[in-house]
Parts: C-alpha cells; sequence; structure tokens
C-alpha cells in the first residue's frame, strides 16, 4: 500500500499558537502550567472530539515520535522500519508530504512473534539521537539501541550502539515503551517475559516483583555513554544501594507495560500495563512538589491483576491500585498507554488523559485527577473514537495527539468535531 501523509490546512497555524504556549510556559516547574483556558472552557463530551486520518499505508504501525518539528513525523513499523511523514516546506498549503525510509534494520529484526519486532522509537531532548527497542533477531533479547540523526533527518546506521540488552525467556511480554522523564533520563518500560512456549500458568517464574531481574518493570537510565560504559545509572535511582537489586530498577511489579508517558505540566507518570486474563490496567504515579514522579513503586503483578488476587504467595503490601481498571470484553482485552493532553486546540480535553486498546480498537478519555484505588465506576469516562487497533498514544511538539493503528496502518490526529 502506498505511504500517504494527510496535511490538515490549519497545522502550521496550529503549531505557531502552540508554540506561544509553550514559550510562555518556559522555565517554570512542571507543576506551573497555565491551567486558565481549560478552567474556561465547558465541560468534555464525546460529541466534542473526533479523530482524523492524517496518513495511511504503514502496515504493523507501532509508534510514531518527533524530533523538535511539529510537522515532520517519524512513525515506526513492527518489521523493523522507521519512516518520516511530513513536509515543513508544504504543511501550511496542505500539499501532502514524501514518506521517507529514515531507518531499516532489515534482519537484524525479528517480528516472528505477533509481540516482537520494533518496539518503540523515542528522541533525546536535547540531542540529535534517535532510541529505539527491537527484538533481535539472533537470539530474541530486547534491544535499546541509538542513533545519531543525519542532516537529511535519516538515521546514520554507521552510528549505531547497543545502549541496553536485556534477555527474554519467551516470545512475548517484551514491553518497548520509552519515555524521556523531565529529569531528562530515559524511562524504559519491560515486560516480564510472559509464559515459556506461551503456556502455562502467568508469570511462572515471578520475575515481575523480583528486583534482581529487569523484567515487569521500568527502568530509568541516562543513555549517554560515560566513563567507558554504554549508560550511565541514576544515583538517585531507589535500589542502587540495594544488595541483588538491579539498579536501573525505578519502579517494578508490571506484566506488560506496553506504553509509558510523561504529563508535561505535572510530571506524573502514566503506564498501561497489559493485563492476563480479566483486566487491563491503567497505573499512574504522582509526581512530588519537586516534579519528579516518586520512585520505587510497585503496582503488584503478579499478586494483582486490578482488583483480583493472583497469587496468594505474592507479597504484595503497599503496592500502588491502578487509577483505572476495566474488564477484558467489549472495551478490549490489551491496554495502550497514553497521554495527558496539555495542548491548545481542544480547550475542554485539557487535564484529561487519552488511551486505547489494542484489541477493541477503542479510544478514551479519563480526568488525569484520577488517582489510585479510585472505583472505575465513578470515573468519568469519553468515548473518544474507534480508529483501529491502537498501538501507540503520542503528543506531538505542538502539544496535539495523535493515535496509531497497527493492523490499519494509520496515523489519526485528535481535534475538534
Amino acid at each position: 500500500m502506498t505511504r500517504r501523509w494527510r496535511t490538515p490546512r490549519r497545522v502550521a497555524a496550529v503549531a505557531a499558537a502552540a508554540a506561544v504556549l509553550i514559550a510562555g510556559c518556559g522555565g517554570g516547574s512542571p507543576r506551573s502550567a497555565d491551567t486558565s483556558t481549560a478552567a474556561q472552557a465547558p465541560p468534555l463530551t464525546a460529541e466534542m472530539v473526533q479523530l482524523t486520518l492524517v496518513a495511511e499505508g504503514f502496515a504493523d504501525a507501532v509508534d510514531i515520535a518527533w524530533h523538535g518539528d511539529p510537522a515532520v513525523a517519524y512513525v515506526a513499523v513492527r518489521s523493523g522500519q522507521v519512516f518520516t511523514i511530513g513536509d515543513t516546506t508544504s504543511q501550511g498549503a496542505g500539499a501532502p508530504g514524501p514518506a521517507l525510509t529514515a531507518l531499516d534494520l532489515g534482519d537484524m529484526v525479528t517480528s516472528e512473534g505477533i509481540e516482537q519486532g520494533l518496539l518503540g522509537l523515542v528522541f533525546h531532548p536535547a540531542q540529535p539521537l534517535a532510541y529505539v527497542t527491537y527484538t533481535r533477531s539472533a537470539d530474541g533479547a530486547t534491544v535499546l539501541a541509538e542513533y545519531a540523526l543525519a542532516p537529511d533527518g535519516t538515521f546514520d546506521m554507521a552510528t549505531a550502539r547497543e545502549v541496553f540488552v536485556r534477555a527474554q525467556p519467551s516470545i512475548s511480554h517484551n514491553g518497548g515503551g520509552l519515555a524521556f522523564g523531565p529529569d531528562g533520563y530515559l524511562y524504559i518500560a519491560a515486560g516480564e517475559g510472559g509464559k515459556t512456549n506461551n503456556t502455562g500458568p502467568p508469570d511462572p517464574e515471578r520475575r515481575a516483583l523480583d528486583l534482581a531481574v529487569p523484567l515487569g518493570k521500568i527502568l530509568r537510565i541516562d543513555p549517554l555513554p560515560a566513563g567507558g560504559r554504554p549508560y550511565t545509572v541514576p544515583a538517585d535511582n531507589p535500589f542502587v544501594a540495594t544488595d541483588g537489586a538491579v539498579p536501573e530498577i525505578w519502579a517494578y511489579g508490571l506484566r506488560n507495560p506496553w506504553r509509558i508517558g510523561f504529563d508535561p505540566a505535572t510530571g506524573d507518570l502514566w503506564i498501561g500495563d497489559v493485563g492476563e486474563s480479566t483486566w487491563e490496567e491503567v497505573n499512574v504515579v504522582r509526581a512530588t512538589d519537586g516534579g519528579e514522579a516518586i520512585r520505587g513503586v510497585s503496582f503488584g503483578w503478579s499478586a494483582w491483576e486490578g482488583p483480583r488476587r493472583v497469587y496468594d504467595d505474592q507479597p504484595a503490601d503497599g503496592h500502588v491500585e491502578p487509577a483505572y481498571y476495566y474488564a477484558h470484553g467489549d472495551d478490549g482485552c490489551a491496554v495502550t498507554g497514553g497521554v495527558v493532553y496539555r495542548g491548545s486546540s481542544l480547550p475542554s480535553l485539557v487535564g484529561w488523559y487519552v488511551f486505547g486498546d489494542w484489541c477493541s480498537g477503542k479510544v478514551w478519555a479519563i480526568p488525569a485527577t484520577t488517582d489510585a484505588g479510585t472505583d472505575p465506576a465513578t470515573v468519568n469516562r469519553i468515548d473518544v473514537g474507534r480508529p483501529g487497533t491502537v498501538s501507540s498514544i503520542r503528543t506531538a511538539p505542538d502539544g496535539e495527539i495523535y493515535v496509531v493503528g497497527s493492523t490499519t496502518g494509520t496515523v489519526h490526529r485528535l481535534v475538534a468535531a
């Protein structure tokens, strides 16, 4: 299928307005963002927002990211390619830009299993560097790799560098989500490795709550090389002084955290954790007044799946309960974590967390004030749309939200209805 970029005619104007807003918020703490516009906006309803198609033809698309310019997006597909879409010279006129290959990992990647392949993409916030996670064909390990950006926006293969490699005990639960936090460090979502041969009981080796393995965790590193090492572990990671613990661990007790994202206004970290057989979880770690999310949190898997006790022999005292969870069924079976909207074109959506489900293809929004342990029946969940199997929900530099559909090969943008 031909890859196409459908360019909304007003994107340049929106980007300019967002740039003014972002510039006005610069220099303060993450909690200093101006929310007066949202406070004056009417309450959000499903009739106010919709998803509009802006790109298509990206079979098995898994992620989308930007490097500074909101008019040029990078779309990653599971087979190992990254494409650029859009053209800053034609955005204002609404002319379609070309889809160019920025990266092709070829036979370095295996996508034999449905949860394998090129899984995540993010750009360094201060350097012309790109990071991807992928399943290595040689041994099935999950690799975090770094590439320098060439002047034409492609990934310079000559600069390829393996930053972090973790062995995978099976073909499932690889995680793959990547996000740079407000502290400038890279947060890596790692699944707990799944079941041997994809059969048997869940988390058979109880990896998710085991601090001695990096699986079922959120890892936190500085990905830049230093002192002859490929990356450094921040000194304030919660378990650096714990005997036997993996020092990269920042949070634990997760099953398959497919997508993660920070709220740019508060520093809160939101995690979509794919459930086992009954419940899908949306987890949140609130930031302290200093703007950094709380460290060392356990989310309870595999002692708990949502409200369901899984293993009685797994101690999970003090674990953080989901902020929201939903049952398998019409709503789906595999949550895709999203982002909190802080853009300028949809005032009523400001302060809402937008997420979706891979199985059902549905996208929803809930208030970002929803806290851990909230009864889901009391949460005001707004239906945003159903664009197809949702593999990623990301925020562009202009603050607007894009939704990636994998089996549909599409990219949609959230706009006013």
